[in-house]
């Protein structure tokens, strides 16, 4: 058992996202939508705090520099290959969405697909398989009962 220090949070605010307190910083960043491990990784080194750090113990300071970080990914310094949105279907800029942003972005390239009937956009329309598997023994449920093979009598 540890002891608790008396600056210790449980519940840690960042990007509008509740984060636990309890856990390492690298593994609590991972509750925002739009964030993976790796790009957690990335987070914590570029805002030079050690991934290991629980939540609740950071400072005003450094929660301030998350923050700032997690909202303007794209100045950060990041690779280009580590940003969810490259080459916006409407700006034509690189971007890294997160939340609601993130839904509301996914949401209306579904529609822009199914309105231009694109094969994407059929098969998400008829509850397929988007990219290329094969249907005939996965993507059963869809489809009703297992296809067997009749024996000889």
């Amino acid at each position: 058992m540890s002891v608790e220090k008396k600056d210790f949070k449980h519940i840690v605010r960042i990007a509008n996202v509740d984060i636990p307190g309890g856990k390492s910083i690298r593994l609590s960043l991972t509750n925002i939508k739009g964030i993976g491990v790796t790009m957690a990784d990335a987070i914590c080194a570029i805002s030079s705090i050690p991934r290991t750090t629980k939540a609740g113990e950071l400072n005003e300071q450094q929660v301030a520099r998350l923050n700032e970080v997690v909202a303007h990914l794209e100045k950060a310094g990041l690779p280009v290959w580590m940003l969810n949105r490259r080459k916006d279907y409407e700006t034509g800029e690189n971007k890294h969405l997160i939340t609601g942003s993130l839904n509301f972005t996914q949401e209306n390239d579904l529609k822009r697909l199914k309105k231009i009937k694109s094969l994407r956009g059929v098969r998400h329309i008829r509850g397929l398989p988007v990219r290329g598997q094969r249907t005939r023994s996965n993507f059963r449920r869809s489809k009703g009962k297992v296809v067997g093979v009749a024996k000889k009598k």
